[in-house]
């Protein structure tokens, strides 16, 4: 039944803003209980930030902003405040792209550079990806109620998740961009439910507006004028796609991936509805210009800072971190040649690191945690097929969630080509993927409630079925009180 009573809806409201309310206060706990600098690579973002106060302009990364004697040294201390004298050495993230750092440097200003407030700032922003999940499962599934919910707490109740967006990093800008990305594709591939009909809808989950042809057969002189606010709304959203790609490439490489995303959806539009070049060539340049524009910004100052090919600084930066655990060494000399055990160490740790390994990936927790984890995903897996078992509304959507399902092997890959120049086993690193997780997730337990449901004649049961990966705060209750401590 979709949602149609306010009352429903009400109490949806409220059930995410209880959600985003849990995670602010345990963001804000990880925040203020954490010791400065125990969050991976924070002296480093925190000193783009100052650098940027204090000079007026954009660092550069530089020989010497990788000190890998000492970094070991700070790491081995626990960050005693006797060896952290010289931490505004510590700049090896220099040439990140910069609009994070931007914004973060007002806050700088604003509390003399206070670590706590910066670090509450950052969780505020990652708070976006918990609604941007919400909105996208009820844009994608509206006759399933309550399902949003499930993805929202899925990802706002992961330790790691909540230890790295109360840091000081550019993960929770990142994240939040690309979410919203892949929230206005969902919007531009399916219209509101106000828009258009389900019965009317394609395969693909698109209602397209009737051509002037087919407005001059049903007998009218010219296509409606609601057709024509639809027409105008989805170059809107167009154009809202290219602005936030573009802002995506000035935040992070890591969310890169959803600039091919966002133009494979503007793209299949234009084919699918078989709109000729006059009426594709607005949508196209609706993305492709604030996308190209804003990005080459970044770009051009790549080229003109470091030289030739070298438009995001990576190859000096490559160049800069002497010392780094490199992958075929890692291999040779710690491994003996073993690419076996190369691959079982990736896997496992980034496994537990996805979960949580707080720290410098220092702290793990119970084996026991992470075994109940890996059972809790076998149970999604097969809620999953429930769920495709049960449901024909999943096959009206599938062009979308394939483009999920293509930005999550993106992810995936650029983490796989990383590890094999550096060893970063961080599962932190998959976190850009987060909301097809969630969809996943959410699909899969509301399979099982939907399947309880049928026998027990419970009709209400599957709105219920978000309490299960609410379950994961009593989780991140646990590391933040029994983890959080034990670091140095």
């Amino acid at each position: 039944m979709i949602l149609t009573t306010r009352r429903t809806q009400s109490i949806e409201y409220g059930l995410l803003a209880l959600i985003v309310i849990l995670y602010l206060a345990l963001a804000y706990g990880y925040a203020t209980r954490t010791p400065a600098w125990q969050v991976p690579d924070e002296p480093a973002h925190y000193n783009y930030i100052r650098q940027i106060v204090e000079t007026g302009d954009l660092p550069v990364i530089e020989m010497g902003d990788w000190d890998s004697a000492y970094l070991d040294q700070l790491k081995g201390s626990g960050f005693d405040p006797a060896m952290t004298q010289h931490i505004d050495r510590v700049q090896y993230e220099d040439h990140q792209p910069p609009l994070y750092y931007l914004v973060q440097s007002v806050v700088y200003r604003l509390s003399d550079g206070d670590l706590e407030t910066m670090r509450v700032f950052s969780a505020i922003m990652g708070a976006g990806v918990i609604i941007c999940a919400w909105a996208i499962l009820r844009q994608l599934f509206p006759y399933h109620e309550w399902i949003g919910l499930s993805a929202a707490a899925f990802i706002a109740f992961i330790p790691q998740r909540l230890a790295i967006m109360s840091g000081v990093s550019n993960d929770s800008l990142a994240e939040t961009i690309a979410a919203l990305v892949l929230l206005v594709i969902t919007m531009y591939l399916i219209p509101r439910q106000s828009d258009a009909k389900p019965a009317s809808q394609n395969w693909a989950g698109l209602s397209p507006a009737p051509t002037h042809e087919q407005a001059l057969r049903r007998g009218q002189s010219e296509p409606d004028p609601a057709d024509r606010y639809l027409a105008t709304k989805h170059i809107k959203l167009a154009f809202g796609l290219g602005l936030l790609v573009g802002l995506a490439f000035l935040t992070k490489t890591t969310v890169y991936y959803v600039a091919a995303v966002a133009g494979l959806a503007v793209l299949w539009r234009c084919w699918h509805e078989k709109w000729p070049l006059k009426k594709s060539l607005p949508h196209l340049l609706a993305f492709g210009l604030p996308a190209l524009m804003l990005g080459g910004i970044w770009w051009v100052h790549g080229i003109q800072t470091y030289g030739g090919t070298d438009i995001l600084g990576l190859q000096r930066h490559d160049k800069v971190v002497v010392g780094q655990l490199r992958t075929e060494d890692y291999i040779e000399k710690e491994l003996g040649g073993s690419q076996q055990e190369y691959w079982e160490n990736l896997v496992k740790t980034t496994y537990h690191s996805f979960w949580g390994q707080l720290g410098w990936m220092a702290l793990p927790m119970s084996n026991r945690i992470y075994q109940g984890i890996g059972l809790m995903l076998l149970v999604v897996l097969l809620g999953i097929c429930l769920y495709v078992w049960q449901s024909v509304g999943f096959k009206n959507r599938r062009f979308i969630l394939g483009l999920f399902a293509l930005g999550t092997t993106l992810v995936f890959a650029q983490f796989l080509i990383y590890n094999r120049t550096f060893v970063q086993f961080q599962g932190r690193y998959l976190y850009p993927a987060l909301i097809p997780m969630a969809i996943g997730t959410a699909v899969a337990f509301y399979g099982w409630a939907a399947l309880a449901a049928r026998y027990t004649k419970w009709a209400w049961l599957p709105r219920l079925a978000f309490l299960i990966p609410l379950s994961q705060l009593g989780l991140a209750w646990y590391a933040l009180k029994q983890i959080v401590p034990l670091i140095p």
